[in-house]
C-alpha cells in the first residue's frame, strides 16, 4: 500500500502498456472470475493509473513465461530504474538491461 500511496502522490512513476493490461485482465477473468464491466473498468483504472509506453522490441529472456519478458520490455521502453515486483522468475534476474529487479519492501528500503 505504501507504493501505491507513493505512485498515487506522484513520488514515484508508474509505466504499463497495452500487453501488460491485457495479461492482467485474462487473469482477472481466468483465475478469479471476474466478469464484463468489473473487467472493463479494471482496465480504464490501470490505464489512467500508470502511464502506458508502448515497447519497440520483444524480449525473450524468460522462455517459460512469456507474460513477464512483457514486464522488462515495458521497463525498458519507458527507462525504467527498478522492476518492483513478487514474480520468482523476475527476481531470479535480480537485473536486466541495467534495469534493478527487487521487492516491494526492499524497493522501500533503499
Amino acid at each position: 500500500m505504501r507504493l501505491l500511496h507513493r505512485a498515487l502522490d506522484g513520488q514515484i512513476e508508474v509505466f504499463i502498456s497495452e500487453p501488460i493490461v491485457s495479461e492482467t485482465l485474462r487473469v482477472l477473468r481466468e483465475k478469479f472470475g471476474w466478469q464484463g464491466y468489473d473487467v472493463f473498468d479494471a482496465g480504464q483504472r490501470l490505464r489512467r493509473f500508470g502511464q502506458v509506453v508502448e515497447p519497440r522490441q520483444t524480449l525473450n529472456v524468460i522462455e517459460h513465461d512469456p507474460p513477464d519478458n512483457r514486464i522488462l520490455e515495458c521497463a525498458v521502453e519507458s527507462k525504467s530504474e527498478f522492476v518492483i515486483t513478487e514474480d520468482k522468475d523476475l527476481l531470479r534476474l535480480g537485473q536486466d538491461e541495467g534495469i534493478t529487479i527487487v521487492k516491494p519492501g526492499h524497493f522501500l528500503r533503499t
